[in-house]
């Protein structure tokens, strides 16, 4: 059995100048302002469409990130509609096999000190699932049917790609304090990096 944080990963070369330019020359199409566009205005231009409220320009930009958590979250995750998602399936792989390590490996739940009795609580079940999960495919079940078994706190891995505008709701629901814990974990450090990479689309979101 192995535990591990969630983790997250932005997929692919992120050049934030060039989306901007991307999405100011899709802006100004609809003030037919193209002869504005200059190699310094894209990030002022985007800054005012959304202080306006003109998110759907945003739209033609998206991001993908590869995030690392339990099954639990990816069940908040998948609910922002305006997405592409694939994630890893308990359905096909076989955890038994050795290109997992011949374990199950399971996300920390950050909430709980490993010398805290619930923490302690959680290990042994989880220790108890991973015996059990071998053992009923050791007994001839397969990997679709064994996972009828495989908790919440389960490692999966999910690739998320949304539109800007799309990634702004998923930040402003999923960092705000009403969210729960473990979502929040890995969706604020991911605000952080998106902030990083394309500030002006980002910067406005706190939490």
């Amino acid at each position: 059995m192995k535990i591990i944080p969630p983790s997250f990963e932005v997929i692919g070369t992120l050049n934030g100048a060039e989306m901007l330019k991307n999405i100011e020359r899709a802006g100004r199409t609809c003030y037919k302002s193209e002869d504005l566009i200059t190699e310094d205005s894209a990030a002022l231009f985007v800054r005012r469409i959304l202080k306006r409220g003109h998110e759907s320009v945003i739209e033609h930009e998206k991001i993908s990130a590869k995030i690392v958590c339990d099954r639990g979250v990816t069940h908040e995750i998948v609910r922002h509609r305006i997405a592409s998602y694939s994630q890893e399936s308990t359905r096909y792989c076989n955890y038994a096999k050795d290109k997992f390590g011949n374990e199950l490996t399971f996300i920390r739940p950050y909430f709980w000190v490993e010398s805290d009795e619930k923490y302690k609580l959680w290990q042994q079940t989880m220790q108890e699932i991973e015996n059990a999960y071998m053992k009923l495919l050791e007994l001839g079940a397969t990997p679709e049917e064994a996972r009828s078994i495989l908790p919440n706190s389960l490692k999966t891995e999910i690739i998320t790609t949304m539109n800007l505008r799309a990634w702004r709701h998923f930040f402003r629901l999923r960092t705000d304090k009403a969210s729960h814990p473990q979502m929040r974990e890995i969706a604020r450090p991911m605000l952080d990096e998106f902030k990083r990479l394309l500030p002006v689309v980002f910067d406005d979101i706190t939490y």
